[in-house]
């Protein structure tokens, strides 16, 4: 598998696409080309969909996907498109977070067009994240993806950035901050240009999800100013269960985030 060409790479590299076709015998993914392509809002799949090679495919890594998916549909490229999304990584961006263990291990999202050949296009995506990559693909629609994840990953960054603020503008002159801040605000150092993008893009998503958020966040405050111990306690137990089954520790920002899961509007989160 080849890199990607020099001068094919543009901004974050949030789009790539592989030419090359499953094997005959056992069906699975054998590319020979990577290209690197663009950040979420630039969209590179119709650009360059005029110019793919027969039998090439293309995917994105973008944290957002329908629209990407709604435009390769019209398009026409349902064949041979599906979106992706990789829940691997961390804050830190760039070359220098790069490991070659990246996705190995790591759940990842394919999401397929609803037009002719959608289906066989996200098997053959999903073949290269597990084949190639050594990652547990898991097939979602798009809709249903960004529901999801506006949930579980975009309401924690803005949770993140939303502490830092909070820090930078009350924390008295010359505070330490102990490990409960650098891990609740970890995020709070994630490339802002790249997540105004999908925070902007997966807007009409989010918004409801804040407000549960906000509605948590008044079930605190009142317990607080009521004294009321059996509602306070009763909130956090809450969060613990959902943290205890992800198997991850219960941390403060966990508990926010756990919170707002559980209130999460009937049929909106899965």
């Amino acid at each position: 598998m080849e890199g990607p060409e020099e001068g094919d790479g543009e901004g974050e590299g949030e789009s790539s696409s592989w030419d090359g076709r499953p094997s005959p015998p056992s069906g699975r993914w054998q590319p020979n080309k990577a290209r690197s392509m663009t950040p979420p809002r630039a969209l590179p799949t119709w650009r360059a969909s005029p110019h793919l090679k027969s039998g090439a495919l293309v995917t994105d890594v973008g944290s957002v996907k329908r629209g990407i998916v709604a435009r390769a549909d019209r398009l026409g490229i349902s064949n041979r498109f599906a979106g992706s999304h990789p829940l691997a990584g961390t804050h830190r961006h760039g070359f220098e977070a790069a490991r070659v263990d990246l996705f190995r291990g790591a759940v990842v999202y394919v999401t397929p067009c609803s037009g002719p050949g959608g289906g066989d296009a996200a098997r053959e995506i999903a073949h290269f994240w597990e084949d190639v990559l050594g990652a547990e693909p898991v097939v979602l629609d798009a809709a249903r993806h960004d529901a999801q994840l506006a949930a579980t990953s975009h309401v924690p960054q803005v949770v993140a950035s939303l502490l830092g603020d909070f820090l930078a503008q009350h924390a008295p002159p010359g505070s330490t901050f102990g490990t409960g801040a650098a891990d609740t605000t970890r995020l709070a150092a994630s490339d802002p240009a790249l997540w105004t993008e999908i925070l902007l893009m997966n807007r009409d998503e989010l918004l409801p999800a804040l407000r549960a958020l906000e509605e948590s966040l008044g079930t605190v405050e009142h317990a607080l100013e009521v004294g009321d111990a059996t509602a306070l306690t009763a909130w956090l137990l809450r969060c613990d269960a959902l943290a205890a089954s992800s198997g991850r520790p219960a941390t403060r920002a966990s508990r926010i985030a756990c919170s707002c899961w559980l209130r999460w509007p009937a049929g909106r989160a899965s």
